[in-house]
């Protein structure tokens, strides 16, 4: 039986975020496929993180002869003693390098790149992810495969708070694009929109803009809320709304359907193709057309009702299971490169 090593360090943080949900799923749904030994270590080599992945995962990878790597996060080792597979979720740090520390943006955009080219096989989380690494990157679209994202966040039975709001969830950074929600939310309280909007996400820099953006409309931004909480919250919600300028995926969408919240999202990027025709879409740049759709959703009841049923089958359709079996063939492909 082929073994995979599978960097696991991101799924052992305390409050793991979007690559440490991806791993966990990844690896549970791992645990019901037949045909491959999994192993996943969590530690690494002290010192820069950079090290260990350049030089740390290809002596583990040799010490517990693995057939395949798995780099779940762009930073595949470029030497390494097997085939390799390099997972992709987006590349925001080239389209918004501002989000970015200058280190941490210096080494997604040196390490990725190289990743790509080096890499046997190249997992997308959605297809215009794919077609963004195939025009950035100049990758073979041969060696690219689109394996989506699932929800990872545990439905619990917690109080939900009282309402009624709307939630945004997200980093508070720029390319969230939560300036343009916060102005199109303040012209919806003027018109006499009853609801509050709630911003779950931590701080990236943009948390004192939206509060002076906010005036005295009721904006409440929570900072970094664990799970509990983020279910109650998503559950309370008469509607999720995802403005967001860049994304690779959306995986808040997919935990927003499969709770019969209705979605009101950003056409741009991935983000249609993770919604299907679930979602009411609308303009990121054009406020007025964002406060339109988010009205429509809360007044329109037949609508919300279809975004209901439709959003609970669409959210059907992306599992950990599946998403694992379609990464078992991926490994399957790269060891026979």
């Amino acid at each position: 039986m082929p073994t995979v090593l599978v960097d696991a360090r991101d799924a052992a943080q305390a409050a793991p975020r979007g690559v440490g949900r991806y791993v966990r799923g990844l690896l549970g749904g791992l645990a019901g496929v037949d045909g491959w030994r999994v192993r996943a270590p969590t530690g690494g080599l002290p010192g820069p993180e950079l090290v260990h992945e350049q030089l740390g995962l290809g002596l583990v990878a040799r010490r517990v002869r693995a057939d395949v790597l798995h780099a779940p996060n762009c930073f595949l080792p470029l030497v390494r003693p097997c085939p390799g597979v390099v997972s992709v979720h987006d590349l925001a740090f080239e389209a918004h390098p501002e989000d970015f520390a200058p280190r941490t943006g210096w080494k997604f955009r040196t390490v990725t790149p190289r990743a790509v080219r080096s890499a046997q096989r190249v997992i997308c989380v959605s297809a215009w992810t794919a077609r963004d690494v195939e025009r950035r990157y100049g990758a073979d679209p041969a060696r690219l495969r689109v394996v989506p994202n699932a929800a990872s966040l545990p439905v619990g039975s917690a109080p939900v708070p009282e309402g009624p709001y709307v939630i945004a969830v997200g980093d508070v950074r720029a390319k969230k694009n939560l300036v343009r929600l916060v102005r199109a939310f303040r012209a919806l309280r003027a018109d006499g929109l009853p609801h509050r909007l709630v911003v779950a996400g931590p701080d990236a820099g943009q948390a004192a803009t939206l509060r002076a953006e906010a005036g005295g409309a009721p904006v409440e931004l929570t900072g970094w809320v664990d799970d509990a909480r983020l279910d109650a919250l998503l559950r309370g919600a008469d509607a999720l709304v995802h403005p967001s300028l860049y994304e690779g995926f959306g995986i808040v969408l997919v935990e927003a359907m499969a709770r019969g919240v209705p979605v009101v999202s950003s056409n741009a990027t991935a983000l249609p193709e993770t919604v299907g025709d679930a979602a009411v879409l609308f303009d990121p740049l054009d406020e007025g057309e964002l406060a339109g759709a988010l009205r429509r959703v809360l007044d329109d009841r037949a609508l919300r009702e279809r975004l209901v049923v439709a959003g609970r089958a669409r959210a059907a359709q992306f599992t950990w299971e599946r998403s694992a079996r379609a990464t078992a063939v991926v490994y399957a492909e790269a060891l026979e490169a």
